[in-house]
């Protein structure tokens, strides 16, 4: 797996980090603060938030950006996994084409878009630092991390019907497989060119593809494999 595929995969398993904006009120100091994020198809960053909050304020004034999230697995920090995206903020103007997806994976945000005063801002990468692990440390450019339009950006939702309806014994083995985890409850969220998220009794669960998977025929296959694998 190349550098820019491992550091979409570590963003893509999480679904909040540090979002750090250059403070309008204290002259462009570094202002952090935690935010939820749903990565779109093509790697981008997808977050909802309040004009009130400080740092909508802060984008608004400029929108640079960074984001860093981390893996939590072990005591020391240091040898975690880790991810920053460097990138503007750009609002939205129609968030009703992203709306129905962020909410599968975040159904708590469902009041504040009855709130006129949230909104959605997508964060385009222009760098990111991928670290994975000691001595694994890289650069990573955005010509080299974004994603191009794939066939199953169009076909997701399709997927995701056919999945939640026909196979959710499927979905009971691949969690059982592959994260070593009973489920009882599982609906598929959403599907991407790096892999799948299932709710599993309540909390997200992340399927990484191998290979990067670009429609449903592809995806067909390779969720037929992992069911092979599976039993």
């Amino acid at each position: 797996m190349n550098n820019a595929r491992a550091a979409r995969q570590m963003l893509r398993a999480h679904r909040y980090g540090v979002l750090c904006t250059l403070s309008k009120k204290f002259n462009g100091h570094p202002f952090g603060s935690i935010t939820s994020y749903l990565v779109d198809h093509d790697g981008s960053l997808l977050i909802l938030i309040s004009t009130l909050a400080e740092h909508t304020k802060n984008i608004q004034h400029d929108p640079r950006v960074s984001l860093i999230t981390h893996c939590q697995d072990e005591h020391d920090i240091q040898s975690q996994g880790r991810v920053t995206m460097l990138g503007e903020a750009q609002a939205i103007s129609d968030g009703e084409q992203i709306d129905a997806r962020y909410l599968r994976y975040f159904p708590e945000a469902q009041s504040y878009r009855t709130m006129r005063d949230f909104s959605f801002y997508r964060i385009m990468p222009q760098t990111l630092r991928y670290i994975g692990g000691f001595g694994k440390i890289h650069w990573i450019s955005a010509n080299n991390y974004v994603v191009p339009h794939y066939r199953l950006i169009g076909q997701e939702d399709d997927v995701i019907a056919h999945m939640n309806l026909d196979h959710g014994d499927t979905m009971r083995r691949y969690c059982r497989h592959f994260h070593q985890c009973e489920a009882l409850d599982v609906d598929m969220l959403g599907i991407d060119c790096d892999g799948f998220d299932v709710r599993v009794d309540g909390r997200n669960m992340r399927f990484a593809f191998e290979e990067a998977v670009l429609d449903a025929q592809q995806a067909r296959r390779v969720l037929i494999e992992m069911s092979q694998r599976a039993r």
